[in-house]
Protein backbone atom coordinates (compact mmCIF):
# COMPACT_ATOMS: atom_id res chain seq x y z
CA UNK A 1 0.00 0.00 0.00
CA UNK A 2 1.12 3.53 -0.74
CA UNK A 3 1.69 6.12 1.95
CA UNK A 4 -1.62 7.75 1.13
CA UNK A 5 -3.46 4.43 1.42
CA UNK A 6 -1.90 3.79 4.83
CA UNK A 7 -2.88 7.29 5.94
CA UNK A 8 -6.51 6.88 4.89
CA UNK A 9 -6.67 3.39 6.38
CA UNK A 10 -5.35 4.71 9.69
CA UNK A 11 -8.08 7.36 9.65
CA UNK A 12 -10.72 4.68 9.02
CA UNK A 13 -9.47 2.59 11.92
CA UNK A 14 -9.18 5.58 14.23
CA UNK A 15 -12.74 6.76 13.72
CA UNK A 16 -14.02 3.20 13.64
CA UNK A 17 -12.67 2.70 17.15
CA UNK A 18 -14.21 5.99 18.25
CA UNK A 19 -17.68 5.29 16.86
CA UNK A 20 -17.61 1.67 18.07
CA UNK A 21 -16.76 2.86 21.57
CA UNK A 22 -19.61 5.38 21.55
CA UNK A 23 -22.19 2.91 20.23
CA UNK A 24 -21.13 0.13 22.61
CA UNK A 25 -21.32 2.57 25.52
CA UNK A 26 -24.86 3.64 24.57
CA UNK A 27 -26.10 0.05 24.24
CA UNK A 28 -24.21 -1.00 27.36
CA UNK A 29 -25.76 1.69 29.55
CA UNK A 30 -29.28 0.69 28.49
CA UNK A 31 -28.67 -2.97 29.29
CA UNK A 32 -26.52 -2.40 32.35
CA UNK A 33 -29.33 -0.58 34.16
CA UNK A 34 -31.66 -3.58 33.76
CA UNK A 35 -28.91 -6.07 34.57
CA UNK A 36 -27.79 -4.12 37.64
CA UNK A 37 -31.32 -3.93 39.04
CA UNK A 38 -31.85 -7.66 38.47
CA UNK A 39 -28.57 -8.92 39.93
CA UNK A 40 -28.28 -6.53 42.86
CA UNK A 41 -31.96 -7.08 43.63
CA UNK A 42 -31.25 -10.82 43.84
CA UNK A 43 -28.49 -10.21 46.36
CA UNK A 44 -25.51 -10.60 43.99
CA UNK A 45 -22.30 -8.65 44.39
CA UNK A 46 -20.91 -5.94 42.14
CA UNK A 47 -18.25 -8.37 40.89
CA UNK A 48 -20.98 -10.64 39.54
CA UNK A 49 -22.51 -7.64 37.78
CA UNK A 50 -19.17 -6.77 36.18
CA UNK A 51 -18.66 -10.39 35.12
CA UNK A 52 -22.08 -10.56 33.47
CA UNK A 53 -21.45 -7.23 31.78
CA UNK A 54 -18.12 -8.41 30.36
CA UNK A 55 -19.69 -11.62 29.04
CA UNK A 56 -22.43 -9.61 27.31
CA UNK A 57 -19.97 -7.30 25.53
CA UNK A 58 -19.23 -9.60 22.53
CA UNK A 59 -22.90 -9.66 21.62
CA UNK A 60 -23.12 -5.87 21.88
CA UNK A 61 -20.04 -5.45 19.69
CA UNK A 62 -21.54 -7.83 17.13
CA UNK A 63 -24.56 -5.57 16.78
CA UNK A 64 -22.72 -2.26 16.51
CA UNK A 65 -19.63 -3.28 14.51
CA UNK A 66 -21.19 -2.96 11.00
CA UNK A 67 -22.80 0.36 11.95
CA UNK A 68 -19.51 1.68 13.32
CA UNK A 69 -17.67 0.58 10.15
CA UNK A 70 -20.25 2.29 7.94
CA UNK A 71 -20.17 5.49 10.01
CA UNK A 72 -16.38 5.61 9.94
CA UNK A 73 -16.34 5.14 6.16
CA UNK A 74 -18.84 7.97 5.63
CA UNK A 75 -17.14 10.29 8.13
CA UNK A 76 -13.61 9.87 6.78
CA UNK A 77 -14.69 10.06 3.13
CA UNK A 78 -16.65 13.24 3.82
CA UNK A 79 -13.67 14.69 5.64
CA UNK A 80 -11.30 13.89 2.77
CA UNK A 81 -13.79 15.34 0.31
CA UNK A 82 -14.24 18.50 2.39
CA UNK A 83 -10.50 19.06 2.62
CA UNK A 84 -10.23 18.62 -1.19
CA UNK A 85 -7.89 15.65 -0.87
CA UNK A 86 -10.09 13.50 -3.08
CA UNK A 87 -10.37 16.37 -5.55
CA UNK A 88 -6.58 16.54 -5.79
CA UNK A 89 -6.38 12.80 -6.36
CA UNK A 90 -8.98 13.05 -9.11
CA UNK A 91 -6.98 15.86 -10.72
CA UNK A 92 -3.84 13.70 -10.71
CA UNK A 93 -5.68 10.98 -12.61
CA UNK A 94 -6.55 8.59 -9.78
CA UNK A 95 -9.77 6.72 -10.48
CA UNK A 96 -12.47 6.04 -7.86
CA UNK A 97 -11.49 2.37 -8.03
CA UNK A 98 -7.95 3.31 -7.03
CA UNK A 99 -9.18 5.56 -4.20
CA UNK A 100 -11.45 2.78 -2.92
CA UNK A 101 -8.48 0.57 -2.02
CA UNK A 102 -8.19 1.86 1.59
CA UNK A 103 -11.95 1.45 2.08
CA UNK A 104 -11.79 -2.10 0.78
CA UNK A 105 -8.84 -2.91 3.05
CA UNK A 106 -10.75 -1.38 5.96
CA UNK A 107 -13.75 -3.57 5.10
CA UNK A 108 -11.54 -6.67 5.09
CA UNK A 109 -10.14 -5.78 8.51
CA UNK A 110 -13.60 -5.27 10.02
CA UNK A 111 -14.76 -8.51 8.38
CA UNK A 112 -11.84 -10.33 10.02
CA UNK A 113 -12.84 -8.85 13.37
CA UNK A 114 -16.41 -10.02 12.86
CA UNK A 115 -15.29 -13.54 11.90
CA UNK A 116 -13.28 -13.86 15.11
CA UNK A 117 -16.20 -12.44 17.06
CA UNK A 118 -18.93 -14.66 15.64
CA UNK A 119 -16.93 -17.90 15.46
CA UNK A 120 -14.85 -17.69 18.64
CA UNK A 121 -15.67 -14.96 21.13
CA UNK A 122 -19.46 -14.89 20.89
CA UNK A 123 -20.13 -18.66 21.30
CA UNK A 124 -17.65 -18.83 24.18
CA UNK A 125 -19.12 -15.81 25.98
CA UNK A 126 -22.73 -16.98 25.57
CA UNK A 127 -21.90 -20.46 26.86
CA UNK A 128 -20.05 -19.03 29.85
CA UNK A 129 -22.93 -16.64 30.48
CA UNK A 130 -25.37 -19.58 30.55
CA UNK A 131 -23.16 -21.37 33.09
CA UNK A 132 -22.96 -18.31 35.33
CA UNK A 133 -26.71 -17.71 35.07
CA UNK A 134 -27.30 -21.30 36.20
CA UNK A 135 -24.91 -20.79 39.12
CA UNK A 136 -26.72 -17.64 40.18
CA UNK A 137 -30.10 -19.34 39.80
CA UNK A 138 -28.95 -22.20 42.06
CA UNK A 139 -27.97 -19.71 44.74
CA UNK A 140 -31.49 -19.59 46.18
CA UNK A 141 -30.19 -18.37 49.54
CA UNK A 142 -29.41 -14.96 48.08
CA UNK A 143 -32.75 -14.87 46.28
CA UNK A 144 -34.98 -15.40 49.34
CA UNK A 145 -33.11 -13.75 52.23
CA UNK A 146 -34.91 -10.42 52.06
CA UNK A 147 -36.98 -9.54 55.08
CA UNK A 148 -40.27 -7.70 54.91
CA UNK A 149 -40.93 -8.39 51.20
CA UNK A 150 -43.13 -10.89 49.41
CA UNK A 151 -40.73 -12.60 47.01
CA UNK A 152 -41.33 -14.92 44.06
CA UNK A 153 -38.20 -17.10 43.64
CA UNK A 154 -40.10 -19.24 41.13
CA UNK A 155 -43.36 -19.03 39.22
CA UNK A 156 -46.40 -19.61 41.47
CA UNK A 157 -44.23 -19.63 44.59
CA UNK A 158 -44.46 -16.87 47.21
CA UNK A 159 -42.00 -16.48 50.09
CA UNK A 160 -42.03 -14.04 53.01
CA UNK A 161 -39.78 -13.44 56.03
CA UNK A 162 -40.79 -10.94 58.69
CA UNK A 163 -37.36 -10.62 60.32
CA UNK A 164 -33.86 -12.09 60.05
CA UNK A 165 -31.75 -12.21 63.22
CA UNK A 166 -28.01 -11.63 63.28
CA UNK A 167 -27.35 -15.34 63.80
CA UNK A 168 -29.32 -16.21 60.61
CA UNK A 169 -32.58 -17.28 62.27
CA UNK A 170 -35.63 -16.54 60.13
CA UNK A 171 -38.67 -15.37 62.07
CA UNK A 172 -42.31 -15.74 60.96
CA UNK A 173 -41.82 -17.49 57.64
CA UNK A 174 -44.56 -17.84 55.02
CA UNK A 175 -44.23 -20.12 51.96
CA UNK A 176 -47.01 -20.71 49.41
CA UNK A 177 -46.51 -23.29 46.65
CA UNK A 178 -49.20 -23.37 43.94
CA UNK A 179 -47.19 -24.85 41.09
CA UNK A 180 -49.62 -27.76 41.01
CA UNK A 181 -52.81 -26.35 39.39
CA UNK A 182 -55.00 -28.71 41.46
CA UNK A 183 -53.40 -28.17 44.87
CA UNK A 184 -52.03 -25.22 46.81
CA UNK A 185 -49.85 -25.87 49.86
CA UNK A 186 -49.09 -23.11 52.33
CA UNK A 187 -46.45 -23.41 55.07
CA UNK A 188 -46.04 -21.07 58.02
CA UNK A 189 -43.46 -21.28 60.77
CA UNK A 190 -42.51 -19.16 63.77
CA UNK A 191 -38.83 -19.81 63.06
CA UNK A 192 -36.81 -21.29 60.22
CA UNK A 193 -33.21 -22.08 59.27
CA UNK A 194 -31.43 -22.61 55.96
CA UNK A 195 -29.27 -25.74 55.82
CA UNK A 196 -26.93 -26.60 52.93
CA UNK A 197 -26.36 -30.26 52.02
CA UNK A 198 -23.73 -30.37 49.26
CA UNK A 199 -25.51 -28.86 46.26
CA UNK A 200 -28.99 -28.79 47.85
CA UNK A 201 -30.56 -26.26 50.19
CA UNK A 202 -33.25 -27.12 52.77
CA UNK A 203 -35.53 -24.78 54.67
CA UNK A 204 -36.09 -26.16 58.21
CA UNK A 205 -39.28 -24.64 59.68
CA UNK A 206 -40.06 -24.95 63.41
CA UNK A 207 -43.44 -24.76 65.18
CA UNK A 208 -45.53 -24.27 62.12
CA UNK A 209 -48.60 -25.24 60.16
CA UNK A 210 -49.06 -26.79 56.70
CA UNK A 211 -52.34 -26.13 54.86
CA UNK A 212 -53.29 -28.18 51.80
CA UNK A 213 -56.12 -26.90 49.57
CA UNK A 214 -57.52 -29.26 46.92
CA UNK A 215 -59.55 -27.37 44.32
CA UNK A 216 -61.34 -30.39 42.85
CA UNK A 217 -62.88 -31.50 46.16
CA UNK A 218 -62.81 -28.03 47.73
CA UNK A 219 -61.18 -29.58 50.77
CA UNK A 220 -58.77 -27.87 53.14
CA UNK A 221 -56.58 -30.00 55.40
CA UNK A 222 -54.16 -28.65 58.01
CA UNK A 223 -51.20 -30.28 59.75
CA UNK A 224 -49.29 -28.82 62.68
CA UNK A 225 -45.64 -29.72 62.93
CA UNK A 226 -42.81 -29.24 65.39
CA UNK A 227 -40.23 -29.16 62.61
CA UNK A 228 -40.45 -29.61 58.85
CA UNK A 229 -37.87 -29.74 56.06
CA UNK A 230 -38.65 -28.21 52.67
CA UNK A 231 -36.23 -28.62 49.75
CA UNK A 232 -35.95 -25.19 48.16
CA UNK A 233 -33.30 -26.27 45.64
CA UNK A 234 -36.13 -27.02 43.23
CA UNK A 235 -36.99 -23.31 43.22
CA UNK A 236 -33.79 -22.66 41.29
CA UNK A 237 -34.00 -22.90 37.54
CA UNK A 238 -32.63 -26.22 36.37
CA UNK A 239 -30.86 -25.51 33.08
CA UNK A 240 -28.61 -28.55 32.93
CA UNK A 241 -30.99 -30.49 30.67
CA UNK A 242 -32.05 -27.54 28.57
CA UNK A 243 -30.68 -27.23 25.02
CA UNK A 244 -27.78 -24.89 24.44
CA UNK A 245 -28.35 -21.47 23.02
CA UNK A 246 -27.98 -21.75 19.26
CA UNK A 247 -25.37 -18.99 19.26
CA UNK A 248 -23.35 -20.84 21.90
CA UNK A 249 -22.77 -23.89 19.69
CA UNK A 250 -19.24 -23.83 18.18
CA UNK A 251 -19.04 -23.45 14.41
CA UNK A 252 -17.17 -26.73 13.91
CA UNK A 253 -20.07 -28.56 15.58
CA UNK A 254 -22.57 -26.80 13.33
CA UNK A 255 -20.57 -28.01 10.35
CA UNK A 256 -19.60 -31.56 11.31
CA UNK A 257 -22.10 -32.66 13.98
CA UNK A 258 -25.34 -31.23 12.67
CA UNK A 259 -27.27 -34.52 12.88
CA UNK A 260 -26.22 -35.08 16.51
CA UNK A 261 -27.30 -31.57 17.48
CA UNK A 262 -30.66 -32.05 15.79
CA UNK A 263 -31.24 -35.30 17.69
CA UNK A 264 -30.08 -34.13 21.13
CA UNK A 265 -31.09 -30.47 21.28
CA UNK A 266 -34.24 -30.37 19.13
CA UNK A 267 -33.02 -27.84 16.56
CA UNK A 268 -34.10 -28.09 12.93
CA UNK A 269 -31.65 -28.37 10.06
CA UNK A 270 -32.78 -24.99 8.78
CA UNK A 271 -32.03 -23.28 12.10
CA UNK A 272 -28.53 -24.77 12.21
CA UNK A 273 -27.81 -23.86 8.58
CA UNK A 274 -29.09 -20.32 9.09
CA UNK A 275 -26.91 -19.79 12.18
CA UNK A 276 -23.76 -21.25 10.57
CA UNK A 277 -23.95 -19.21 7.37
CA UNK A 278 -25.12 -16.10 9.20
CA UNK A 279 -21.82 -16.03 11.06
CA UNK A 280 -20.02 -15.63 7.74
CA UNK A 281 -22.63 -13.28 6.28
CA UNK A 282 -22.26 -10.88 9.22
CA UNK A 283 -18.57 -10.57 8.38
CA UNK A 284 -19.03 -10.14 4.63
CA UNK A 285 -21.69 -7.49 5.11
CA UNK A 286 -19.06 -5.32 6.82
CA UNK A 287 -17.22 -5.10 3.49
CA UNK A 288 -20.44 -4.19 1.69
CA UNK A 289 -21.53 -1.40 4.06
CA UNK A 290 -18.02 0.05 4.13
CA UNK A 291 -17.85 0.28 0.34
CA UNK A 292 -21.39 1.68 0.21
CA UNK A 293 -20.41 4.41 2.66
CA UNK A 294 -17.37 5.32 0.55
CA UNK A 295 -18.83 4.99 -2.95
CA UNK A 296 -22.06 6.87 -2.19
CA UNK A 297 -20.06 9.97 -1.26
CA UNK A 298 -17.99 9.69 -4.42
CA UNK A 299 -21.02 10.33 -6.64
CA UNK A 300 -21.16 13.88 -7.89
CA UNK A 301 -18.52 16.57 -7.94
CA UNK A 302 -17.38 19.13 -5.42
CA UNK A 303 -20.14 21.17 -3.78
CA UNK A 304 -19.94 23.98 -1.24
CA UNK A 305 -23.17 22.63 0.31
CA UNK A 306 -21.49 19.34 1.24
CA UNK A 307 -22.53 15.81 0.44
CA UNK A 308 -25.47 15.44 2.80
CA UNK A 309 -27.67 14.04 0.01
CA UNK A 310 -25.18 11.28 -0.71
CA UNK A 311 -24.76 10.59 3.03
CA UNK A 312 -28.52 10.32 3.44
CA UNK A 313 -28.73 7.96 0.49
CA UNK A 314 -25.94 5.81 1.96
CA UNK A 315 -27.80 5.64 5.28
CA UNK A 316 -31.00 4.54 3.54
CA UNK A 317 -29.06 1.83 1.70
CA UNK A 318 -27.56 0.67 5.01
CA UNK A 319 -31.08 0.24 6.42
CA UNK A 320 -32.08 -1.63 3.26
CA UNK A 321 -29.16 -4.06 3.48
CA UNK A 322 -29.67 -4.65 7.20
CA UNK A 323 -33.41 -5.12 6.68
CA UNK A 324 -32.85 -7.74 4.00
CA UNK A 325 -30.91 -9.86 6.48
CA UNK A 326 -34.04 -10.46 8.54
CA UNK A 327 -36.16 -11.09 5.43
CA UNK A 328 -33.97 -13.89 4.04
CA UNK A 329 -33.62 -15.68 7.40
CA UNK A 330 -37.14 -17.18 7.55
CA UNK A 331 -36.97 -19.09 4.23
CA UNK A 332 -33.64 -20.63 5.24
CA UNK A 333 -35.03 -21.73 8.61
CA UNK A 334 -37.87 -23.49 6.80
CA UNK A 335 -35.65 -25.01 4.09
CA UNK A 336 -31.93 -25.49 4.74
CA UNK A 337 -31.22 -25.88 1.02
CA UNK A 338 -31.92 -22.16 0.57
CA UNK A 339 -28.83 -21.17 2.60
CA UNK A 340 -27.35 -19.07 -0.29
CA UNK A 341 -30.10 -16.52 0.46
CA UNK A 342 -28.21 -15.60 3.62
CA UNK A 343 -25.53 -13.97 1.45
CA UNK A 344 -28.02 -12.06 -0.71
CA UNK A 345 -27.84 -8.78 1.31
CA UNK A 346 -24.06 -8.81 1.01
CA UNK A 347 -24.22 -9.44 -2.73
CA UNK A 348 -26.73 -6.62 -3.21
CA UNK A 349 -24.58 -4.27 -1.13
CA UNK A 350 -21.46 -5.05 -3.15
CA UNK A 351 -23.42 -4.62 -6.39
CA UNK A 352 -24.65 -1.20 -5.27
CA UNK A 353 -21.13 -0.14 -4.29
CA UNK A 354 -19.79 -1.33 -7.66
CA UNK A 355 -22.48 0.65 -9.48
CA UNK A 356 -21.70 3.78 -7.50
CA UNK A 357 -17.98 3.50 -8.17
CA UNK A 358 -18.67 3.06 -11.88
CA UNK A 359 -20.93 6.11 -11.89
CA UNK A 360 -18.32 8.17 -10.04
CA UNK A 361 -15.68 7.08 -12.56
CA UNK A 362 -17.94 8.12 -15.45
CA UNK A 363 -20.47 10.65 -14.12
CA UNK A 364 -23.79 10.70 -15.93
CA UNK A 365 -23.68 14.46 -16.29
CA UNK A 366 -20.33 14.33 -18.07
CA UNK A 367 -21.54 11.55 -20.36
CA UNK A 368 -24.64 13.53 -21.32
CA UNK A 369 -22.56 16.64 -22.00
CA UNK A 370 -20.24 14.67 -24.29
CA UNK A 371 -23.19 13.24 -26.18
CA UNK A 372 -24.75 16.69 -26.64
CA UNK A 373 -21.39 18.07 -27.79
CA UNK A 374 -21.00 15.22 -30.26
CA UNK A 375 -24.52 15.74 -31.61
CA UNK A 376 -23.82 19.46 -32.10
CA UNK A 377 -20.67 18.70 -34.06
CA UNK A 378 -22.48 16.19 -36.24
CA UNK A 379 -25.39 18.60 -36.89
CA UNK A 380 -22.95 21.44 -37.51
Amino acid sequence: MSRYDRYVLSQYLLFFGFFALILVAVFWVNRAVILFDKLIGDGQSALVFLEFTALALPNLIRMVLPIAAFTAAVWVTNRLNGESELTVLRATGSSPWRMARPAFAFGLITAGMMLILTHVLLPTSIRQLEIREADVARNVTARILNEGDFLHPAEDVTFYIRQIDDDGTLNDVFLSDSRDPDVTITYTGTRAFLVRDEDRTHLIMVDGLAQRLEYSSRRLSTTAFADFSYDISSLAKNSENEPRNLRAIPSHELLTQRSDIMAEEDYTEGELAEEFHLRFARAFVCIAVTLIGFSALMIGGFSRFGVWRQALMAFVLLILVEGLRSVVADPVVENANLWPLIYLPTAIGLLIATLFLQLSARPIGAILKRRKHAQREVSG
